[in-house]
């Protein structure tokens, strides 16, 4: 894979998962297979943290090295896959949105069931590493500057005090970012950012623009195998691509006729 590495983003993993979540859910079985695939074929997952640590400062990574990431902090993660991942011994990596676990800074916004306050510590004590997936999960991109700190400090703080360390790193919500996001997470304190994508992941992106692979409902088992190991990913995921170029164009026009709609609001008063 010439030192390409990939990234693999789940979400939900559920046996009968809320409609919003189906589509990127994994069911238990399906995601033991997975990783009984990865542990036979070789593979030796890292976590974010390490990758990251390895591509700055020139340390060498595992033979085979995969990432093993969670977005939002589904409950099953704790309930599913921590026993298939402890039975491996892989580590892994969860983003959090912290306004939507279950807790005092619970928004009621989440999409199905999520992670309480403790069952998240106890998946750092079982050597997940946790990161930061913004507060609310909104489009960080579409966001003013005082609400995209609010919703990048935020999570980092209220990570910091319930977990007892600084999250090192931060998925963005829906994998949307911009330049300006980028520097806002990185002066935030975060060491490295995770995008979408769909692609493997490559020193040559950059420490806040690393790409993952969507892994879903309708991932079957040969079809992961050629994902993990790199084969046809741009063939299988062309239509996506296209579409979320289209659709980024979209989205830079609506922010610029945002900004220009608030310029000119601010010249009449």
């Amino acid at each position: 894979m010439s030192g390409r590495v990939p990234i693999l983003m789940y979400h939900a993993v559920a046996y009968a998962p809320a409609r919003a979540t189906r589509a990127l859910s994994v069911s238990p079985p399906a995601f033991a297979a997975q990783m009984d695939l990865l542990g036979a074929r070789g593979f030796t997952p890292v976590t974010c943290e390490r990758l990251a640590a390895a591509w700055r400062g020139g340390a060498a990574l595992p033979e085979r090295p995969v990432l093993i990431t969670f977005d939002d902090g589904y409950e099953g993660v704790h309930r599913y896959a921590l026993p298939s991942l402890a039975s491996h011994g892989f580590p892994a990596t969860l983003f959090a949105t912290t306004g939507w676990l279950r807790g005092p800074y619970d928004t009621g916004r989440a999409l199905d069931l999520m992670l309480d306050w403790d069952q998240l510590r106890a998946l750092a004590a079982a050597g997940l590493e946790i990161g930061g997936h913004s507060h609310t999960h909104p489009q960080l991109d579409q966001l003013d500057d005082e609400r995209l700190w609010f919703e990048v400090l935020r999570c980092r703080e209220i990570l910091t005090d319930e977990l007892g360390r600084p999250p090192v790193s931060f998925a963005y919500p829906y994998g949307y970012s911009s330049r300006r996001v980028r520097r806002t997470v990185r002066a935030a304190g975060f060491g490295v950012g995770l995008a979408v994508g769909n692609d493997l992941a490559a020193r040559g992106q950059g420490p806040y623009a690393l790409r993952r692979v969507t892994i879903g409902r309708a991932t079957r088992i040969a079809e992961f195998e050629r994902l993990v190991t790199g084969q046809a990913v741009g063939r299988h995921f062309a239509r996506d691509r296209a579409l979320t170029k289209g659709y980024a164009l979209i989205r830079r026009s609506r922010r610029l006729s945002r900004q220009l709609s608030r310029q000119a609001w601010g010249k009449v008063r």
